[in-house]
């Protein structure tokens, strides 16, 4: 009889706060901070500091849902999250409820930046593939794809008030597209190096880059409006050429200025604050410089102040009788008060961090008395607020309890397995596996392994630099360390009445448990002291204990096990046979069996009796990290720096599951006591819970899938590889289908064809007479043929469906085609019928022209088509203006207009006020002045 096993599933995943390879950005309403923990989207309450949703793709919307990462976020104004994937696909959340409203797969790299226009219908998306997709939110469909960077697209920005998007590369270009004819109008070079971020004020005015280049770009954006009232006010001095006109038409960004960073780091992100007073300039380093952004009238000022010193500097170089001709020339002349960069964005302060910042967001929605709120992620998992003054940024929240600063070293269960305990650089957290909260964070050392004492209060940490730590789990406080080795603790085990450590001193100690009293009198700790050791010949690297306590086995840096009585220490066993240092080893529970794993990727299984290798198995693509076996059975998992966590059969010498789910290489295993879950934790600084289900499985089809999932991988591979663009594009760019060609767009394809395969066969029954079968009239599910075939075609995804129609051969599209005139009397599907008449006729053109069959069906169709949509597009154009008008007597009728008044009328009375100041102030140093000359021309000085 074939066995049968339990299959293990991830159930839970929590340390990670934030990754370092994913921006962050607020919600709509500004109290929460939308930041990627790997796979998942973790939606953080500011103030509260807790994770109030966390958002991950299902196992089943994606065949390798662990292997993805969250490489870009976009908040809209509304509920709705974008999130772009490093598979290429975007989702898009509903915060509110926690749920994926739709997926959209069109980008063959990483997304690295998504950017929403003002109202949310749009979405646009950048990737690594170099191409730029733009998003119909609404209909969840891409409209059109935009080729023409010859690097990664860096950012987008969208001009709404000109229906243009701009977009930035690796490849030193900005570049300005028209939505309307969807084609590439203007190329902006002048960087040197990689263009890594664009913004733009919410004016709409000014547009800022940044690259490696010690400077900041800034571009003022030329509207319509403006170009046309130049050119009126220049008609009748200048006469400009057609060509000139028509090469002015199509600019929309002319270089303003440049302004001098103080960091030397490239630039990483830019971004405004919604008021457009602030801007942030984050580099690739720790530091966030902020400029203040002035009004037109501050502008204006300052420029007027700095062409008076201009002037003043330039009488005192000359002398009285060319002064006076300067002076007579300027006012004859008159003074162009000119505004330059500088006059409107001035350096304001500096941000410094201890850590490397990830990315930076402005929250909309600004404290009281400051400018704007500013939010941080650093490389070492933590977000930080700021609050930024004019005078200087005071951190105010940061969210770090709910993970390491540093990598992952060990996992430690506890013997109840209601408490998990992880250790790494500078701290050690207590965790609650079932939930995934973090009880205590413990201050400590580099603490490279660990035991929970007997009963669970207390634990001991094993140290970097040889020390052991005893801390308490309830306080969570460290009450004592004693200096145990003279190197680093490499292993520590527990025993019945103590626990062993090995370390890179070449010792092996024993030691047992004393109570003292501490220095509270009312107070008292376990304390520990050696008992015995042993002297090895080399470093110790894993040591393990059988479960009877009969035996120890001791991994040695010379690739070697020593085995001995535990009793009297005296040697017992040589297990030799492995290449590389052995870095995990455990005993079964019936001591029969040994397992160790090694750098050399191989896992041993040796007989604990006689010493014999009973077999060496490849396990991983690299070094093996940990080896647990499952309580009472000879099953065992085995992790590796491959990012596998693999579940092995000791008997049988076979794989049973492959688990996949981690990001980086693995450290931390842990396996209950009832094996009813493991614990995992990786440099990625994620910790995973898999659970035992109670779904069986057996090896054989196990084998077939891991078959099946390395062939279509490499079809995958190679339908990438040869359609991957080869042909040198344009240097105006092009224009393309927004999808791409995924295993749904087939899936859908095929039931299209089987939809018209059946609908035929069922139409040739009734035409013959003949009375439908069974089978037939099941599988219609007692429709027509026609609500069938529409049944099919409505199931397909809006975002799939232009793909779904490209794979279907010419002769089932003209099979489909005599179906939209049924269609198109259904007001809800005549967008459908429009879309599929569209794409079809662009698809098969040429052969819709020389098929003479065609040609009644299309022209009935276009005669139908017309009057339809007509009549839609006049209902939607008549409720339109109903709502508005009800806007409008709603608005007559409300005092919205007069609830803001009492503060406005503050905020212009303060103004008035800071302009007097000024005033007074300007008077003050102008008599001042006149004081300082009339002193200086009087006898006595």
């Amino acid at each position: 009889m074939v066995k049968a096993y339990l299959r293990y599933e991830q159930a839970a995943s929590f340390g990670v706060i934030v990754s370092g390879d994913c921006n962050i950005a607020y919600d709509s309403t500004g109290r929460h901070l939308l930041a990627g923990a790997l796979e998942t989207l973790n939606v953080w309450h500011v103030r509260q500091g807790i994770c109030t949703r966390a958002l991950s793709p299902s196992p089943s919307s994606s065949s390798r849902a662990g292997s993805i990462a969250v490489s870009s976020i976009a908040s809209s104004s509304s509920s709705l999250i974008s999130c772009g994937y490093s598979d290429g696909s975007i989702r898009i959340w509903d915060c509110e409820k926690g749920t994926c409203e739709t997926t959209l797969n069109g980008h063959r790299g990483a997304v690295t930046i998504l950017r929403y226009n003002k109202l949310g219908s749009l979405l646009a998306s950048g990737s690594k593939d170099c191409d730029v997709i733009l998003w119909d939110t609404i209909a969840e469909a891409g409209i059109f794809r935009l080729q023409g960077h010859r690097d990664q697209v860096t950012d987008l920005v969208f001009l709404d008030s000109s229906k243009k998007l701009v977009s930035s590369s690796k490849d030193k270009f900005l570049r300005v597209w028209d939505l309307d004819t969807q084609h590439c109008i203007q190329i902006v070079g002048g960087h040197h190096s990689e263009i890594w971020s664009i913004d733009l004020d919410p004016t709409e005015r000014y547009l800022v880059s940044g690259s490696a280049d010690p400077e900041l770009r800034f571009y003022s954006v030329v509207s319509e409006i403006a170009d046309q009232k130049s050119e009126v006010v220049k008609d009748d001095s200048v006469k400009l050429d057609a060509s000139a006109l028509m090469g002015k038409k199509w600019i929309v960004l002319k270089h303003f200025g440049d302004v001098q960073r103080q960091s030397k780091d490239r630039v990483s992100t830019l971004r405004f604050c919604k008021t457009g007073n602030l801007l942030a300039c984050q580099v690739a380093g720790t530091v966030v410089e902020l400029f203040r952004v002035l009004d037109d009238s501050e502008s204006k000022q300052k420029a007027k102040r700095r062409i008076l010193r201009k002037e003043k500097k330039a009488q005192r170089a000359k002398d009285e009788a060319s002064e006076c001709q300067i002076s007579q020339a300027v006012l004859e002349g008159g003074r162009d008060f000119s505004i330059i960069v500088a006059d409107v964005f001035r350096a304001l302060q500096t941000i410094r961090v201890k850590r490397k910042i990830c990315s930076i967001s402005f929250c909309p929605i600004s404290q009281k008395g400051s400018l704007a709120t500013l939010a941080l992620s650093l490389n070492n998992n933590l977000l930080e607020v700021y609050t930024v003054e004019s005078a200087s940024a005071t951190k105010t929240v940061s969210i770090e309890l709910q993970g390491h600063r540093s990598y992952l070293r060990s996992l430690t269960l506890s013997s109840d397995n209601s408490l998990l305990m992880s250790t790494s650089h500078g701290s050690t957290k207590i965790w609650n596996p079932s939930s995934g909260v973090c009880l205590r964070t413990i201050d400590s050392g580099s603490g490279w392994c660990g035991i929970f004492v007997p009963g669970n209060k207390y634990a001991i940490i094993g140290t970097k630099d040889g020390t052991l730590e005893i801390i308490d789990v309830r306080s969570g406080t460290c009450v004592e360390a004693v200096k145990a080795h003279g190197s680093a603790v490499r292993s520590i085990v527990a025993t019945s009445d103590g626990f062993i450590t090995g370390s890179s001193d070449q010792v092996v100690k024993l030691w047992e448990y004393q109570i003292v009293q501490g220095k509270d009198k009312g107070n008292r700790h376990p304390t520990v002291c050696p008992v015995r050791k042993m002297e090895m010949t080399n470093d110790v690297d894993v040591i393990a204990v059988s479960p009877d306590e009969k035996h120890i086995a001791v991994a040695l840096i010379d690739f070697t096990v020593k085995v001995f009585f535990l009793d009297s220490l005296k040697f017992y066993l040589s297990l030799y046979g492995h290449k590389l240092n052995l870095l995990c080893m455990d005993i079964s529970s019936d001591c029969d069996l040994i397992i160790t794993g090694s750098a050399d990727k191989n896992v041993k299984i040796w007989g604990l009796d006689f010493g014999d290798c009973h077999k060496s198995l490849f396990a991983h693509a690299d070094s093996v990290t940990g080896v647990k076996f499952v309580k009472n059975t000879h099953y065992f998992f085995t992790v590796g720096k491959d990012r596998m966590v693999k579940y092995w059969d000791a008997d049988k010498f076979e794989l049973l599951l492959t688990l996949e789910g981690h990001h980086s290489e693995i450290w931390g295993l842990a396996v209950s006591s009832r094996g009813d879950f493991l614990v995992t934790g990786s440099y990625d600084r994620s910790i995973r819970r898999w659970d035992r289900t109670e779904e069986p499985f057996f090896i054989e089809e196990e084998k077939e899938k891991r078959l099946e999932e390395m062939f279509e991988a490499d079809i995958d591979n190679a339908f990438e590889s040869n359609n991957s663009r080869k042909e040198e594009l344009p240097e105006e760019g092009v224009v393309a289908l927004a999808g791409k060609k995924t295993v749904e767009t087939i899936t859908a394809a095929d039931s299209i064809m089987e939809a018209l395969d059946t609908a035929v066969e069922y139409e040739e029954e009734q035409s013959k007479g003949n009375v439908v079968n069974s089978r037939l009239q099941i599988l219609m599910l007692g429709l027509s043929p026609s609500d069938y075939v529409l049944r099919a075609v409505s199931n397909v995804h809006t975002n799939e469906l232009e793909q779904a129609l490209l794979a279907l051969p010419f002769s089932d599209s003209l099979r489909l085609l005599p179906y939209l005139k049924d269609w198109i009397i259904f007001p809800d599907k005549v967008e459908l019928v429009s879309r599929l008449a569209t794409v079809l006729s662009q698809i098969h053109h040429n052969q819709l022209t020389s098929t003479p069959s065609a040609r009644p069906i299309l022209s009935l169709i276009k005669d139908i088509l017309h009057a339809r949509v007509k009549e839609c597009k006049d209902t939607l154009g008549y409720n339109l203006a109903a709502m508005s008008h009800i806007k409008q007597l709603m608005a007559t009728k409300s005092d919205a207009p007069f609830r803001d008044v009492k503060a406005k009328l503050l905020e212009i009375r303060s103004q008035y006020a800071a302009t007097g100041e000024a005033s007074k102030r300007e008077e003050q140093k102008r008599g001042k002045k006149k004081r300082k000359k009339l002193d200086d021309g009087h006898v006595w000085s």
